[in-house]
């Protein structure tokens, strides 16, 4: 996403077809994207990035916004109507170049549409060789067993890290209950648990953490108490505050696959190496326990993307 959005000054193009590529070289194998990042130029630069190794990844990308054909957005925000998938469906595989989509995911829950119709839209074109798996983002426990019992959810991707904890007063259950996968994105709290950011950092005005109230200088002052504990944690092990926090991640669950972004070489080996990091029961209780005396400062998003109307 940070490619082509929301994570302003971009990258060129070449070099991030080239980290792309260094990527699967290293041993990733799975790829996110969505119409909705660009929109649309996020799934070209994929598409083309991993044209070479099509048969060793697994590419998800996710639907569910009203997008013009210009690329403008509809007056509609959220948009699941099975007309509006059809045309994403079909619009994604064009621009990843591919034949069918690994994994696609409802982007946000549309209230307009009954989850049961946006699952059997899913079902259809899982029946026509389009789809191979469906996968909902920031859905509901209960929203979840709806569109399951309609057609198997293989994943779910909601916002997840050791600052944003609430998936595992209900979610956590359900898909384990369910047998679902969960792909935490915003693994490394956009950038914040990586250490590297305090409250003299300042941000482009197009980069989406200058709108987001955990990112006022204040509230990143009151939260840097967790990216201390994991750097102090994290030097007994010699491992970064990123790796501290990805493995932790990794370890709450076996089928649990978080995704890290990054634009920069050093940043994805870096979060490569976490995967090496094996916390045992006695770190994990340290990390946790110490996690809950740390109060977090500022909500997640602005209130009008919390609602649901937008990213």
């Amino acid at each position: 996403m940070g490619m082509t959005f929301s994570y302003s000054p971009f990258p060129e193009r070449s070099a991030s077809i080239a980290l792309l590529r260094a990527a699967v070289e290293r041993g990733v194998t799975f790829f996110d994207t969505a119409e909705v990042y660009g929109p649309f130029n996020n799934e070209e630069l994929v598409g083309e990035g991993l044209a070479p190794f099509r048969d060793k990844v697994v590419i998800a990308t996710k639907f569910g916004f009203d997008i013009n054909d210009d690329g403008t957005h509809g007056g509609r925000g959220t948009d699941s109507s099975p007309a509006r998938i059809r045309k994403a469906c079909d619009g994604s595989l064009k621009r990843l170049g591919v034949d069918v989509i690994d994994l696609f995911y409802q982007h946000r829950v549309d209230t307009k549409v009954p989850i049961e119709d946006v699952a059997g839209t899913v079902k259809d074109l899982i029946a026509e060789g389009k789809v191979k798996h469906f996968g909902m983002s920031e859905a509901g426990a209960q929203t979840i067993r709806r569109a399951h019992a309609v057609q198997p959810v293989a994943a779910l991707q909601s916002e997840y890290s050791l600052w944003y904890r609430k998936p595992e007063e209900e979610i956590l259950p359900t898909l384990e209950e369910l047998g679902i996968g969960f792909v935490p994105f915003s693994p490394l709290g956009k950038g914040f648990l990586t250490g590297k950011m305090d409250e003299n950092a300042t941000f482009d005005k197009t980069d989406i953490r200058s709108s987001i109230p955990r990112f006022t200088p204040e509230a990143r002052k009151a939260n840097h108490a967790l990216v201390e504990l994991m750097g102090t944690i994290g030097k007994q092990i010699d491992a970064t505050p990123a790796q501290i926090a990805l493995a932790w991640l990794l370890a709450q669950k076996p089928w649990i696959v978080p995704i890290p972004g990054t634009t920069k070489l050093q940043r994805l080996e870096e979060n490569l190496g976490a995967a090496e990091i094996e916390l045992g029961a006695e770190e994990l209780h340290k990390i946790t326990e110490a996690a809950e005396q740390v109060r977090i400062e500022g909500a997640r998003y602005p209130e009008n993307i919390e609602k649901g109307t937008g990213l």
